[in-house]
C-alpha cells in the first residue's frame, strides 16, 4: 500500500522561511536556523516536508528546493536508522519518481539523495532501486534517463564493492553490459556517465568488466575523439587504469593508444590534457613494456615545455616531494599563513595553484619518471629542444627550460656529466635573473645536481653556487626564498663537511632571514639550520659559531606561546643543533628542558615537546638515553600521547617510539602489548604523516622483536599487516607512505612469513614498484629479506608478477653477499621451474637495460 502523506500547510509555511533564511549571509540567522533544524529532527515527519518541497514544490525557486533536498540528505546521514518505515518508503519513492525533474539541479539533488540512502546499508533493504534505475535508461525522456544515469554514476562511485558482492546477487553482471550500451548514445552527457560507471570497476579487476574487457576496449576506442571534452576525459582516464591492470589486452594497440595521447596531452581542454599527461607517469612504471620507438614521438610533442597553463614554479614539493628524516619520519611543510608576494604580485597566480596537480607539474612528472625509465637514451631526443629553451630571449620559455633539466636529472645524471660543466654556470647566473619565477625554478633545478657540484673542485661550482643560493635565500620574494632555502638544505645534505670552511658566512645569511621571514618560510629555515647542524656535526661547536646561532633560535623559542604549533619544527631543529653542538649545548639546555616539564604539567597535548626535548638534552650532550628512560616516566607519557586527539602528537609520538625501540629496546619491550593495538588503529591514510610514523614504528618493533614475538603481539601484527596491504594497493597513495609501507611489510614478513606469507599475491606488484627506486640501505636490505622468506614459503604468490621481482632485484647496486644469494636461488629457482624454452620468452618482455643486468649480475 502507497504511503499516504499530505503536509500541514502552515508547518510548510515555516519550513519555507527557514530554508529562504539559510541562504542569508548573517552568520547569527544561519546559527539561528541551525538550532531550528536540529530541533524540528526530532518530528518525524520533518523529513516528509524536506522530500515534498525537492520533489512536488514546483512553485518555489530550484535553489529553495535543492537547499531542502541537501538538508533530507544530512539528516539521511546522521538518523536514517530512526526514520520511521512509512517515512524512508515516502522519500524513496518520491525520489524515483522524481529523478528525472526537468531541472539539471533538482536531478543531481534527487540523486545525491538516493546515493547517500544506498550508501547506509540499503542497498540490501531497496531491492527495486537499482533495476528501476537500469529500467529508466531506456526512457524516451531524456531528462529521465541523464537522472538516472547521474544516480547510478554516484552509486558506483560510493558503493563499487558492495555492487560486486554475492550480498545483492551481482547485479553487474547486468549492469555492466547495459552501460556499454549507451557508449554510443547521441547525448555527450549519457555518454559520459556510461564510461564514468564503467570506469570505477576497473581498478578492482571485477569480474563481471573483465567478461567484457574487450567489448570495453572497442567501445573506448570508438569514443576517442568524441567531442564532448568530459567523454574525452574519461577515455584518458579508463586507458591509464587499464595500462595497470590489462596491460596485456592493451599491447596489441600500444603504438595506437602511445599515438592518441600524444594527442590528448596537447588537448584544447586541460583536464583532457591532464588526465592523459597521467598515462606517460603510469606508462613507464610498466616493466615489462619498452616503448623505445614511440620516444621519439613523446619529445616532439612540446607541450612539456612551453605549457604556460599558469606561471607558478614547481618546488621540489611538487615533482617529488622533500622530506627531511630527523625526529619525524616523514614530516610535510603546510601551506597556511602565506601572505601577498613583496614584488611581482602581477606575476604570480594566487597561493591555492601552487599545491594544484596542474598539467604543466603532470609534464614535469612525467618527464622526470620516463628519464627514470630511458636514463640516457632520453637526451638524443631532448638535447637539441633543451638547448633552444634554456638560452631563449623568452623569460617564460627559459623558465620552462630549466624545469625540464631539472626534471631529467635524477633519470639522465650520467649522460648529462659531459654538459655540466657549461650548463652549472649557466643556472647560476640564472639565479640573479630579474624575473621571480625564473629565480626560483632554478633554485629547484640547482638542488637537483647538488651531488654532481659537490664531487667537483670546491671552489669551480660549490663555492660560487653556495654564494648565489645564501643571496637567494635573502631575495625579497618569498617564492624565491622558500625555493632557495630548500634547495640549500638540499645542497647541505649533499656537501656535508665540505661546508665547514664557509660556515661563518652561512650562519651569517641564516640569522638574518631570522629577522627577515614570515610564518611560511620561516619553517623551511628551520629544517634548513637542522640540516646544516646534522651535516657538518661537531663543527658547528665553537664559540664564535654558537654566538651567532643560539640567540636568535631562543629568541624563537621564548617569543613562540605554548600552544603555538610552531614549537614542534623548531624544536626538530633545536635537537639537529644540540646533538651537533654537544657540550656547547649545555647552557641554553636547562632553559629549554625547564620549559617542557611545564609544558607537560600545563597539557598533555603538549607532551611530545617534552619527549623530543628529552632525546635532544641527551643526544646533544652525549648522555645515555636507556638511563634516561630508566628514570624518568617517559613510556607512560608516550603511551597517552599516541591516544592524543591532535595528528601532530601522535605523529611525534610514534616517532619516538621508533627512536627508543632503536635506542633501548629492552625499556620498550614490556609495553609492546599496549602500543601495538594503537599502531594498528593509526594504520589510517587520511593523517599520512601519523600513518607513516605508525608504519615506521611497526617495522622497527618487529626487526627488534625478531622470530620470538609471543602470541598476543603476533595478533597485532597480523592486524596491522592486512591494513597495510590495504595501504599499498590504494590508489594516489603518496610515495613515501608506500616506501615505508612496503618496507614494513617486507620486515613482517621477515619475523613471521609462515603466518604473512599466503598474502603475498595481494600486495607483490605494488610492494616491487614502490621500492625499486630507493637507494641501497639497511631498511631496504631488511624489507628483501622478508620478501625473500615469503617467496620461499609461499612461491606461488609471485608467479604471476615475476617480472616485477625481477626489476625490483635489478634495482639493487650492491647488495650484501647473503642476500645477493637470496636473489640467486629465487631466480634460478624460477627459471629452472619453468624451463629454459618459457623462461627465454618469459625473458624476451624484459626491457633491455633489466635483461642485461639481470645477465650480468646473477646468471639468468
Amino acid at each position: 500500500m502507497e504511503y499516504e502523506w499530505k503536509p500541514d500547510e502552515q508547518g510548510l509555511q515555516q519550513i519555507l522561511q527557514l530554508l529562504k533564511e539559510s541562504q542569508s549571509p548573517d552568520t547569527t540567522t544561519q546559527r539561528a536556523v541551525q538550532q531550528k533544524l536540529e530541533q524540528l529532527n526530532q518530528y518525524p515527519d520533518f523529513n516528509n516536508y524536506l522530500i515534498f518541497v525537492l520533489t512536488k514544490l514546483k512553485s518555489e525557486d530550484e535553489p529553495t528546493r535543492s537547499l531542502s533536498g541537501l538538508i533530507l540528505k544530512n539528516n539521511v546521514k546522521a538518523h536514517f536508522h530512526n526514520f520511521p518505515n512509512g517515512v524512508t518508503d515516502f522519500i524513496k519513492s518520491e525520489c524515483l519518481n522524481n529523478i528525472g525533474d526537468s531541472s539539471p539541479l533538482i536531478r543531481a539533488t534527487v540523486g545525491i539523495l538516493i546515493t547517500t540512502i544506498a550508501s547506509k546499508g540499503e542497498l540490501q533493504n531497496w531491492p527495486d532501486l537499482l533495476p528501476k534505475l537500469c529500467s529508466l535508461l531506456d526512457s524516451e525522456d531524456y531528462n529521465t534517463c541523464e537522472g538516472a544515469f547521474g544516480a547510478l554514476q554516484k552509486i558506483c562511485e560510493d558503493s563499487a564493492e558492495i555492487l560486486d558482492s554475492d550480498a545483492l546477487d551481482r547485479p553487474l553482471n547486468i549492469m555492466i553490459p547495459k552501460f556499454l550500451q549507451f557508449f554510443k548514445h547521441s547525448s555527450p552527457k549519457i555518454r559520459s556517465h556510461a564510461v564514468a560507471c564503467v570506469n570505477q570497476f576497473i581498478i578492482s579487476r571485477t569480474q563481471a568488466l573483465m567478461l567484457h574487457i574487450d567489448g570495453f576496449i572497442e567501445n573506448l576506442f570508438a569514443l576517442a575523439g568524441d567531442e564532448e571534452p568530459e567523454v574525452r576525459k574519461n577515455v584518458c582516464r579508463a586507458l591509464v587504469m587499464l595500462l595497470e591492470v590489462r596491460m596485456d589486452r592493451l599491447l596489441p594497440h600500444m603504438i595506437s593508444i602511445v599515438e592518441y595521447m600524444l594527442q590528448r596531452t596537447q588537448d584544447q581542454d586541460e583536464n583532457v590534457a591532464l588526465e592523459a599527461c597521467e598515462f606517460w607517469l603510469t606508462l613507464a612504471e610498466q616493466p615489462i613494456f619498452d616503448p623505445t620507438p614511440t620516444l621519439h614521438n613523446f619529445m616532439d610533442s612540446e607541450f612539456i615545455y612551453v605549457e604556460e597553463d599558469e606561471a607558478i614554479p614547481d618546488s621540489e614539493q611538487d615533482i617529488r616531494p622533500r622530506f627531511h628524516r630527523s625526529r619525524t619520519v616523514a614530516q610535510q611543510h603546510e601551506e597556511d599563513g602565506i601572505e601577498e608576494e613583496e614584488e611581482e604580485e602581477d606575476e604570480l597566480d594566487d597561493d591555492d595553484t601552487i599545491s594544484d596537480w596542474n598539467l604543466r607539474k603532470c609534464s614535469a612528472a612525467a618527464l622526470d619518471v620516463l628519464a627514470n625509465v630511458f636514463r640516457d637514451e632520453l637526451l638524443p631526443h631532448i638535447l637539441p629542444l633543451l638547448k633552444e629553451l634554456l638560452f631563449h630571449p623568452e623569460w617564460v620559455v627559459k623558465e620552462s627550460g630549466i624545469l625540464v633539466l631539472g626534471a631529467i636529472a635524477e633519470g639522465c645524471m650520467q649522460g648529462m656529466i659531459p654538459y655540466l660543466p657549461e650548463l652549472i654556470p649557466h643556472l647560476i647566473q640564472c639565479l640573479s635573473d630579474k624575473k621571480a619565477l625564473v629565480r626560483s625554478i632554478t633554485c629547484w633545478t640547482l638542488s637537483r645536481y647538488a651531488h654532481w657540484v659537490v664531487s667537483q673542485p670546491p671552489d669551480t661550482y660549490l663555492k660560487p653556487l653556495m654564494t648565489e643560493l645564501l643571496k637567494r635565500i635573502l631575495d625579497s620574494n618569498k617564492r624565491v626564498q622558500e625555493a632557495a632555502c630548500s634547495a640549500f638544505a638540499t645542497l647541505e645534505e649533499e656537501a656535508c663537511t665540505e661546508l665547514v670552511p664557509y660556515l661563518a658566512y652561512i650562519l651569517d645569511t641564516l640569522v638574518f632571514a631570522f629577522s627577515k621571514y614570515q610564518h611560511k618560510n620561516l619553517l623551511i629555515l628551520y629544517d634548513a639550520i637542522g640540516t646544516l647542524a646534522d651535516s657538518v656535526g661537531h663543527h658547528l661547536n665553537k664559540p664564535e659559531y654558537i654566538q651567532m646561532l643560539m640567540p636568535p633560535l631562543i629568541q624563537k623559542w621564548n617569543m613562540l606561546k605554548d600552544e603555538d604549533k610552531d614549537l614542534f619544527p623548531l624544536l626538530e631543529c633545536l635537537s639537529s643543533v644540540a646533538t651537533a653542538l654537544q657540550s656547547g649545548f649545555l647552557p641554553y639546555c636547562e632553559p629549554v628542558y625547564q620549559r617542557c616539564v611545564n609544558l607537560v604539567q600545563k597539557t598533555l597535548a603538549q607532551a611530545m615537546v617534552f619527549f623530543c626535548c628529552c632525546l635532544l638534552s641527551t643526544e646533544g650532550l652525549g648522555g645515555n638515553i636507556e638511563q634516561l628512560v630508566a628514570r624518568s616516566n617517559i613510556l607512560t607519557l608516550m603511551y597517552q600521547c599516541m591516544q592524543d586527539k591532535m595528528p601532530e602528537v601522535r605523529q611525534s609520538s610514534f616517532a619516538l617510539l621508533g627512536d627508543l625501540t632503536k635506542a633501548c629496546f629492552q625499556h620498550v619491550k614490556p609495553c609492546i602489548a599496549d602500543f601495538m593495538p594503537i599502531l594498528g588503529t593509526n594504520l589510517n591514510p587520511e593523517f599520512i604523516s601519523v600513518c607513516n610514523n605508525a608504519t615506521w614504528a611497526i617495522g622497527e618493533i618487529s626487526i627488534q622483536m625478531g622470530k620470538v614475538c609471543f602470541f598476543k603481539v603476533i595478533v597485532w601484527i597480523l592486524h596491522a599487516y592486512v591494513q597495510l596491504v590495504e595501504i599499498i594497493n590504494r590508489p594516489n597513495t603518496p610515495k613515501t607512505l608506500l616506501e615505508n609501507t612496503a618496507i614494513t611489510i617486507g620486515r613482517l614478513g621477515y619475523v613471521c612469513p609462515q603466518e604473512v606469507a599466503p598474502m603475498l599475491q595481494q600486495f607483490i606488484r605494488p610492494w616491487c614498484t614502490s621500492l625499486r627506486n630507493i637507494r641501497d640501505n639497511e631498511e631496504k636490505d631488511s624489507a628483501f629479506r622478508g620478501i625473500c622468506t615469503m617467496i620461499t614459503v609461499n612461491p606461488s604468490g609471485v608467479v604471476q608478477d615475476f617480472i616485477f621481482f625481477c626489476d625490483a632485484v635489478a634495482s639493487w647496486i650492491s647488495p650484501k653477499d647473503d642476500l645477493r644469494d637470496m636473489f640467486c636461488k629465487i631466480l634460478h629457482g624460477f627459471k629452472n621451474q619453468v624451463g629454459d624454452e618459457n623462461w627465454r620468452r618469459f625473458s624476451d618482455q624484459f626491457p633491455v637495460p633489466l635483461k642485461e643486468r639481470l645477465a650480468a649480475y646473477y646468471g639468468v
